[in-house]
């Protein structure tokens, strides 16, 4: 059972997700929240796999109990889904940025929904549509105009390491990776496993922002 707590500053909204949640069979809303630092005390107190977040509510913001949530080491298995109406390129790298597994709009079909909390639950990133890659790219090499990491962080990872890190990035599946570098789905599994290990991150969404921000990963142009 996905245990999912929502966090929203509209009560509308949140019966709405509640309902659409509850009617899946795996999963189960546990708590609700109207503002981040409520979220954070919910899934302190009842405990959370996934939380969907909005981004702008009063008080501490979405973007802010992310990466609350992400800087606490006992909530390290706590994923989050932003949901928001504000779908645009800068909110999509803070989101990553802030530890977020994926970026979702709030006019997202139910299945769309569902299917995010899933992958979140299971540890795979996700965005919306309208939240391309090539968006994500550009912009987590320019946004902010900080300077790029250490070449030395990459430098713990083998060869084969840093070509499923590409892959990663690229958006394929452990079954496409496989594929593509002729081993099994198991031996990507295993070296995903050490990506995330040696490289301190949560998920696979935060391998997609080290591989952009280390140049292993280059934006495409246009």
């Amino acid at each position: 059972m996905i245990r999912v707590v929502l966090a929203d500053d509209q009560a509308l909204l949140r019966s709405a997700f509640r309902v659409l949640v509850d009617s899946d069979p795996g999963m189960s809303v546990t708590g609700e929240a109207s503002d981040g630092a409520e979220a954070l005390r919910v899934i302190r107190e009842g405990g959370a796999d996934v939380v969907l977040m909005d981004i702008r509510m009063p008080g501490m913001d979405g973007l802010a109990a992310t990466r609350a949530i992400s800087a606490d080491p006992a909530l390290a298995a706590v994923r989050v889904v932003i949901l928001t109406t504000f779908e645009s390129d800068d909110y999509v790298v803070q989101a990553l940025r802030a530890g977020a597994s994926g970026f979702l709009g709030k006019g997202a079909e139910p299945a769309e929904l569902l299917s995010a909390i899933r992958l979140a639950a299971a540890g795979e990133s996700l965005l919306s549509p309208t939240a391309t890659r090539g968006l994500i790219a550009r912009f987590l090499a320019q946004s902010d105009g900080s300077e790029p990491l250490d070449d030395g962080v990459l430098d713990v990872l083998t060869a084969r390491e840093r070509e499923v890190l590409v892959e990663v990035a690229g958006g394929l599946s452990n079954d496409e990776i496989a594929a593509r570098l002729t081993v099994s789905p198991l031996t990507v599994k295993t070296h995903i496993n050490r990506l995330l290990t040696k490289l301190s991150a949560r998920d696979r969404a935060q391998l997609v922002v080290t591989a952009y921000e280390t140049g292993l990963v280059r934006p495409r142009s246009g």
